[in-house]
């Protein structure tokens, strides 16, 4: 068995209670076998076996007052995974499904993700099982505010620097913040990203790994002589992640054709490439409703109860950028019956390990990863932090190009990757060496620890 076989299973036994943990990894370092066994001073230096384990991982109590004036008790996590190029960095989750297998795996993504924007960033996540539907904006703020009471010793600029992800956006960064400078007495704000605009935060933060998934899909295209103008895109979910793709695909003469719901998808031939549009998904978020629904009455728009958009037939491309594990086996046949050549990956794990690797399999799809694909956000967040660490502030149209040149490179670094160990065209695998090789180096430089 080799090396990287060896570290896998080792895993997938000592974790066989993290599925989500154990499919991340498994799926990463399958892919970095070739360049691990070009390697040899990897194994020499255990170094497949320290980047699994993260450098710190806790949990910890977080009790809040709802406005009835009951009490509540949730599990806060923090996963510190790797610092070897710079701080900790990733999103903080607040989802009902939250547990500790999520957090880890969504950790030890950040790592390969945050190494690929070339920023120096380390990769952690954290979050808790607190779900804010539903909840008042007072309940929400004291939840918060219990949350940061147990995490603020062990993060700041230099440490570790949480973000939003699902459940966690402007407002909830807000209550995080505003209790983080309490407890310090100091205005710390690269403490956080993500932040308003009013106190620090950057502008274009919420449509980044949106815009970044289309600047990413853009070079698949032109590699394949293909062109985005007219193509037709399926999205999942209607979070921040596909406004994002839904505002700069039309800006480039493409449209997003489907959204959805965990009640169903709809399908709008017209795309969702208005004014009008874009601002009724955000309405339908800020009010809390999940039922997708809505929109396919508002705009006449054809609506499919209980369904996944992966088995449209009038779609060009798919992209799935809502949950993980939102395309399965059947899914990703389905897929390929219908001839979709480009599968871009934008949400966290979206497809399960089979399906991926079927996807990966089948002649004339081209596959692209999460990690590459979505790391838009994080890397905004890095622009994010040298605007406050140098006291500026940039404009849209600036942090714009900065976002398009990082997604650019990330693109070419991965193909680069894949080519120079006879890979040829593997994105996946291209994206994981290149993320992997650039922590590996700085690993083995700072000594065994």
């Amino acid at each position: 068995m080799s090396y990287t076989k060896s570290v896998i299973e080792s895993v997938k036994k000592r974790y066989s209670n993290q599925p989500e943990f154990c499919q991340t990894v498994e799926e990463v370092l399958s892919s970095l076998e070739k360049c691990v066994d070009s390697h040899p001073e990897y194994e020499k230096n255990a170094l497949l076996e320290r980047i699994v384990e993260p450098e710190r991982t806790f949990t910890f109590k977080v009790v809040w007052q709802s406005d009835d004036g009951r009490y509540h008790v949730n599990t806060g996590y923090r996963c510190q995974f790797n610092g070897a190029i710079g701080p900790y960095k990733g999103g903080l989750r607040f989802q009902k499904n939250v547990n500790l297998s999520i957090i880890k795996f969504l950790g030890f993504e950040q790592i390969f993700k945050n190494s690929l924007t070339g920023l120096p960033m380390g990769g952690a996540k954290g979050g808790s099982d607190f779900d804010p539907e539903g909840k008042s904006d007072a309940e929400i703020m004291r939840f918060c505010q219990s949350f940061m009471d147990a995490l603020y010793r062990y993060i700041g600029p230099d440490t570790d620097i949480p973000a939003g992800d699902m459940g966690v956006g402007s407002r909830e960064i807000g209550y995080l913040f505003g209790e983080y400078r309490r407890l310090k007495g100091n205005f710390e704000n690269g403490a956080f990203t993500g932040k308003d605009y009013s106190y620090g935060g950057s502008l274009i933060r919420p449509e980044a790994t949106g815009y970044g998934a289309v600047y990413y899909l853009q070079n698949v295209l032109k590699d394949c002589g293909d062109d985005i103008k007219g193509k037709r895109i399926a999205c999942s979910g209607f979070g921040n992640v596909t406004w994002g793709v839904c505002k700069k695909a039309a800006q480039l003469g493409a449209k997003v054709v489907t959204l959805s719901s965990v009640n169903g998808y709809v399908y709008d031939k017209d795309g969702v490439a208005t004014d009008e549009k874009l601002q009724f998904i955000l309405d339908l978020r800020k009010k809390g409703s999940v039922d997708i629904e809505k929109y396919a009455e508002k705009f006449g728009a054809e609506y499919h109860p209980g369904e996944k958009p992966w088995s449209d037939k009038n779609i060009d491309i798919v992209m799935p950028s809502a949950v993980q594990n939102d395309v399965n086996l059947e899914s990703a046949k389905k897929i390929a019956a219908n001839k979709i050549k480009y599968y871009i990956e934008v949400a966290n794990m979206p497809t399960t390990n089979d399906a991926l690797a079927y996807l990966r399999n089948t002649d004339g799809i081209i596959v692209a990863p999460s990690k590459a694909v979505n790391a838009g956000g994080v890397a905004t967040s890095g622009i994010e932090m040298s605007q406050n660490s140098e006291r500026l502030s940039w404009t849209a149209e600036e942090v714009d190009k900065h976002l398009h040149g990082i997604m650019n490179n990330i693109y070419n670094n991965s193909k680069d990757a894949a080519e120079r160990y006879g890979l040829g065209y593997d994105l996946v695998a291209g994206a994981n060496i290149a993320g992997f090789e650039r922590v590996a180096d700085a690993m083995i430089r700072q000594g065994i620890f």
